[in-house]
C-alpha cells in the first residue's frame, strides 16, 4: 500500500511541475526545444486521460470527505492516551493528506475546481455534494468529540471514524465500477483496500474497549 501511494506521490510531483512549466512556457515558447532536458519520466503532453462525470465527482466528493477524516485524526493526541489509537490516527494523516493533493490535481487536469461552490448553482450543487459524501460525521458529533477525553472519546472516534471509512469504501467502489480514468481508479481500489483493513483493525479495537 505504501509503494503505491508513493509511485502517486511521485506521479503529483512530476505533473505539478509539468504544470509550472506548462504555465511559464508561453514567455519561451519561440526559443526552440533543444534545451529541454531528457529524462526516463514519460512525457505529459497536457491532456488528461479520459474521465468521465464518475471521476470528477468521485475526486470532487472525496476531497472534503478525506479532509475531514484528518480533522477526526488531529484530535487524538491531546484526547487520547490509547498508543493503538494514536497510531492509527497518525496513519490515517499519513495516507489522507497526499490523497487529497492528488485528487486535486486530477481535478486540475480535468479542469475542476473543488473549491467553486458560490454562484448561481452553487447552493444546489453544494447539496448535491453533500448528499454523495457517504460516511461524514455531522457536526453535532464532532462538537461532542472535541469534548470529550479518555475512553469515552476513543469509542466515539471509532464508531465515527468506522462509518466514515465504510462511506469512503462505497464511495471508492462506485469510482470502480463507474469510472473511466485508470489513475483515479486505481486510487480508488487501493483506497478501498486500505481503508477495509483499517475498518477491521478499529473495530476490533472498539470491541476491547467497550465496557
Amino acid at each position: 500500500m505504501r509503494s503505491l501511494t508513493s509511485r502517486f506521490v511521485a506521479g503529483l510531483a512530476a505533473l505539478g511541475l509539468a504544470l509550472l512549466l506548462t504555465a511559464c512556457g508561453s514567455d519561451t515558447a519561440d526559443a526552440g526545444h533543444s534545451s529541454h532536458p531528457t529524462t526516463d519520466e514519460p512525457v505529459i503532453t497536457g491532456e488528461p486521460a479520459g474521465y468521465n462525470a464518475a471521476d470528477v465527482a468521485f475526486a470532487t466528493n472525496m476531497v472534503p470527505h478525506h479532509k475531514q477524516a484528518v480533522d477526526l485524526a488531529a484530535m487524538v493526541p491531546e484526547r487520547s492516551a490509547n498508543n493503538e489509537l494514536g497510531r492509527l490516527a497518525s496513519e490515517i494523516t499519513a495516507t489522507q493528506v497526499p490523497e487529497i493533493n492528488i485528487l486535486n490535481v486530477f481535478l486540475v487536469q480535468w479542469n475542476e475546481n473543488p473549491e467553486i461552490g458560490s454562484g448561481e448553482n452553487g447552493g444546489e450543487h453544494a447539496a448535491h455534494a453533500e448528499h454523495a459524501m457517504k460516511g461524514m460525521v455531522d457536526q453535532a458529533t464532532m462538537t461532542r468529540l472535541e469534548s470529550l477525553e479518555g475512553p469515552e472519546f476513543d469509542r466515539l472516534w471509532l464508531e465515527s471514524m468506522i462509518s466514515h471509512h465504510q462511506g469512503a469504501v462505497e464511495m471508492a467502489k462506485a469510482e470502480v465500477a463507474d469510472g473511466k480514468n485508470v489513475d483515479a481508479i486505481a486510487m480508488a481500489e487501493m483506497m478501498i483496500t486500505t481503508q477495509e483493513a483499517e475498518i477491521a483493525q478499529m473495530q476490533q479495537m472498539l470491541e476491547e474497549i467497550r465496557p
